[in-house]
């Protein structure tokens, strides 16, 4: 390439790259905003001389403000957990001669390799609904190899339980606890209305894993009776077709008796791959609901706004997937195992 084309070149290369960088610029043009003290406590902003409260800009993303929260405490308990192990064995590695806390572990409380027993693995598939078809030789060494981990961990976790029973080491962070209100209004409810403990079960009737929270919910009813009330919302997910008529049909059938509701509820959630129109009906009869009446009011779709009302009351607080439950304002993500449910249940019947 000769030097004339070459500078050509360069010369459109300098202008390309200064017509992009004043298009880049144009396009980050940004809101002139002072970050300073707050002029006091609670207040995040000041737009045309009106004070902004952290609750005010926080009121429609409460939910994620929470899991945030969430996730840097359970961060922060995760890393402190793996430091307090580290420290109490590898103190008590250098007691016995040895070179740090691994060997601790592989000597003093392993000593030898973890075995897991025909019925304590046939107990977790069992525990865990996997079904026998799915089981493959990989997948069976991979289930064992998880039982190992979760052994040794516990294994690990007792012995460092043992060690600090007489010296319990001083967490000076504590969990963050979310007190969102949230309204039952005329929503499907279950237990005593005076029960120190309310759970809002945002839920959506397509979702599988909402299947599973409502046999969560079905556990929380057995163990607690009416020191629990459970208060059903709806939040039909866009991409679930049938999650919106299956809500409508619920609230019919609520029209007719809660204990009717609460049936549907759970044949629902078990038979989630038929939720067509006949097959609703089909569910409200099994319910106990009668078919006229539930007819006229299905077809009517009397219940239309008051689903669209439920789901435009979850966005407001901040709920984007379901299953989401309240435990006394407290934030629940997920059909997580009703140990995490107790753990928070007890602790407010507790407190109360």
């Amino acid at each position: 390439m000769n030097k004339k084309r070459t500078l050509g070149v360069l010369s459109a290369a300098v202008v390309t790259a200064a017509v992009m960088m004043a298009c880049t610029e144009n396009a980050k043009a940004k809101i002139n905003m002072i970050f300073k003290d707050a002029p006091r406590a609670g207040v995040a902003a000041k737009i045309n001389g009106e004070e902004v409260t952290d609750e005010q800009l926080t009121a429609e993303a409460q939910v994620e403000m929470m899991q945030i929260k969430k996730q840097e405490y359970d961060l922060k308990m995760s890393l402190l957990n793996k430091m307090i192990t580290d420290r109490v064995l590898g103190a008590e590695a250098k007691k016995e001669g040895l070179a740090n806390a691994e060997e601790y572990i592989s000597k003093k409380i392993l000593k030898g390799e973890i075995k897991i027993s025909d019925s304590d693995y046939k107990k977790f598939v069992k525990e865990k609904n996997i079904p026998e078809s799915n089981i493959n030789e990989q997948v069976k060494e991979r289930i064992y190899t998880y039982m190992k981990e979760q052994k040794r961990e516990d294994m690990v976790q007792a012995a460092v339980a043992k060690l600090t029973k007489g010296a319990p080491v001083e967490v000076y962070f504590s969990k963050p606890k979310s007190n969102i209100k949230i309204e039952a209004g005329t929503s499907p409810s279950t237990g005593s209305e005076t029960a120190k403990v309310t759970i809002y079960e945002f839920s959506d009737f397509q979702c599988p894993f909402c299947s599973k929270g409502a046999k969560i919910v079905g556990e929380i009813k057995k163990k607690y009776g009416n020191k629990v009330r459970i208060v059903f919302k709806n939040f039909p997910l866009p991409m679930h077709s049938d999650a919106i008529p299956a809500s409508e049909a619920g609230l019919c059938i609520h029209e007719q008796s809660k204990e009717k509701f609460w049936k549907f509820h759970d044949v629902v959630f078990a038979n989630q791959s038929k939720l067509d129109a006949e097959s609703l009906a089909k569910y409200a009869k099994d319910s106990g609901a009668d078919p006229k009446k539930f007819k006229e009011c299905f077809d009517s779709k009397k219940y239309s706004d008051a689903v669209k009302s439920d789901l435009a009351y979850g966005e407001k607080l901040g709920v984007r997937s379901t299953p989401t439950f309240f435990i006394n304002g407290q934030l629940m993500a997920g059909a997580l195992p009703i140990e995490q449910f107790s753990e928070v249940i007890d602790e407010e019947l507790g407190s109360k």
